[in-house]
């Protein structure tokens, strides 16, 4: 089966979509200067965390406009500095490609998270093999790890997000119209923790 073919709006309508999930205490990492406030439901006890600091300044200043109390964590997804047990959802929008440890970050997700706790994932994957995509993919990457902020191009999110234990409830593979290179191969992961 083709994986549907959509564009940057259709995306866009979908992040919101899977981010307005979320329920409770909310953790979103790597939440940049808070590009997805407008998604969350209005009830969500949201904690961010953003180890640039610059970014980390802004979503402070943004989280306050949108009535969020808790101060911005300055952490990375493998280090989260909190509690055993203690979010409800966690929520990630291009941010796995660009963890340093991607089975590092989401043991840390895993360990923050309730038994059965919810995950929220939207990003680029890596393209399927013997593909050209793949190949552009693997030559792109070194240097999108230098000038994107750590994006590696050629992650296999999804099945790192199984190794960590997590099960897909909603699961998406699209491929998003970009330029130059052609579709970009996109994943978005509505997943549990495991019960115990």
């Amino acid at each position: 089966m083709a994986t549907p073919l959509i564009d940057d709006d259709e995306l866009d309508g979908l992040e919101r979509e899977f981010v307005a999930r979320v329920r409770g205490r909310v953790l979103e990492i790597g939440a940049g200067d808070g590009e997805n406030f407008g998604a969350f439901d209005p009830s969500v006890d949201w904690q961010g965390l953003e180890p640039d600091a610059k970014r980390r300044e802004e979503l402070a200043t943004r989280a306050k406009e949108w009535r969020h109390e808790a101060v911005p964590l300055d952490a990375k997804a493998e280090s989260i500095p909190l509690p055993d047990h203690s979010v409800d959802a966690v929520v990630g929008t291009y941010v796995l490609c660009s963890v340093t440890d991607q089975a590092a970050a989401l043991a840390e997700v895993r360990r923050v998270l309730v038994p059965g706790g919810r995950v929220v994932f939207v990003d680029h994957v890596q393209a399927p093999r013997r593909t050209l995509k793949r190949f552009v993919q693997a030559v792109a990457t070194p240097i999108a790890k230098r000038v994107c902020h750590g994006c590696h191009w050629n992650r296999d999110t999804e099945r790192a997000l199984v190794e960590a234990g997590f099960t897909g409830v909603d699961v998406r593979r699209l491929r998003v119209r970009s330029m130059p290179f052609g579709p970009v191969p996109m994943l978005l992961f509505d997943g549990r923790a495991p019960e115990a």
